[in-house]
């Protein structure tokens, strides 16, 4: 029987953790899933790795290698890859519950249907500390943003998406000499058309390590500004108050000065908001400048 969900996991040179993803896949209860790595480059051992544990023949495993992108062009090969009806993305310094492939395969044949982009569930911490707050008990599904906007959720939450859908909207945009693309520019806009359903579940054990994006995000600002620039403008249209909207084009305005691209009012798609931000947008290029000279020094 042809399994429901891909779990895919991108990795570069995660060698020396990668093992912790793998060790709870081979616990899965339900093992009604595919593990699916997309190799952005590495240049360890991940490929030998990976090698000796498709030999191993106890899960199964489609391992794909690509010459270096970053996180989103990982996540558009995976996205062209799958072939399941479901996918979810566990990162390489993560791991899966070990009833999480049960949890969300059953979950999603009582429940699952076309209205919906798939599942949101609960991330903890590896001393089972849950990351930030609950989802809304009462609420059956939601939008992604309503969650954190409306419902005042806290914390990253593991999605579950249907495959048909990421197949569906545009890939993550690659530029030259940059490295990463905020991935939540493919959930807004999958935000748009369909909510997610709801399971207060814990599906994901994460971690945030020292070689993380989330732990490095100021030399991120820094190293990627057309990528930063490019997300912010989508997040400008679909802010969901005011005060979102501001903070979008703030960041534009940083963005567009770190890349020095002097066209960015005449490309941004709420020029009056823009307008209002360049202060803003001045003193946040400041702080980021100086926050990574700092964290230089050190």
């Amino acid at each position: 029987m042809k399994p429901m969900l891909t779990v895919f996991t991108p990795t570069y040179n995660r060698a020396y953790t990668l093992h912790l993803c793998y060790e709870s896949l081979k616990r899965q209860s339900c093992k009604s899933f595919v593990w699916l790595i997309i190799d952005d480059g590495s240049t360890d051992q991940t490929k030998e790795l990976v090698a000796g544990w498709m030999a191993e023949k106890i899960i199964p495993i489609r391992y794909r290698y690509q010459e270096n992108q970053g996180m989103h062009g990982a996540h558009n090969t995976a996205y062209e890859l799958v072939d399941t009806e479901l996918n979810v993305c566990i990162d390489s310094d993560d791991y899966m519950a070990d009833d999480a492939v049960e949890k969300i395969t059953s979950f999603w044949q009582a429940e699952g249907n076309k209205q919906y982009a798939g599942i949101v569930g609960l991330d903890i911490s590896q001393n089972q500390e849950l990351i930030g707050t609950r989802l809304p008990e009462q609420l059956k599904s939601s939008r992604l943003t309503d969650l954190y906007a409306l419902h005042h959720v806290k914390g990253d939450k593991k999605i579950v998406y249907r495959s048909e859908i990421t197949s569906k909207y545009p890939p993550y945009p690659l530029f030259q000499g940059e490295k990463y693309c905020p991935l939540s520019y493919k959930y807004i806009l999958i935000d748009q058309d369909f909510p997610l359903l709801i399971l207060n579940e814990v599906l994901c054990v994460v971690e945030y390590r020292e070689d993380g994006s989330s732990m490095n995000m100021m030399k991120q600002y820094l190293k990627n500004p057309q990528g930063f620039a490019f997300f912010r403008k989508v997040a400008m249209v679909y802010a969901p108050s005011w005060k979102d909207t501001i903070r979008e084009a703030m960041h534009y305005v940083s963005s567009s000065i770190i890349s020095r691209n002097k066209g960015f009012l005449k490309e941004s798609p709420r020029k009056g908001v823009t307008v209002l931000a360049i202060p803003l947008g001045l003193l946040l290029y400041a702080y980021i400048q100086n926050t990574n000279k700092r964290m230089a020094v050190k």
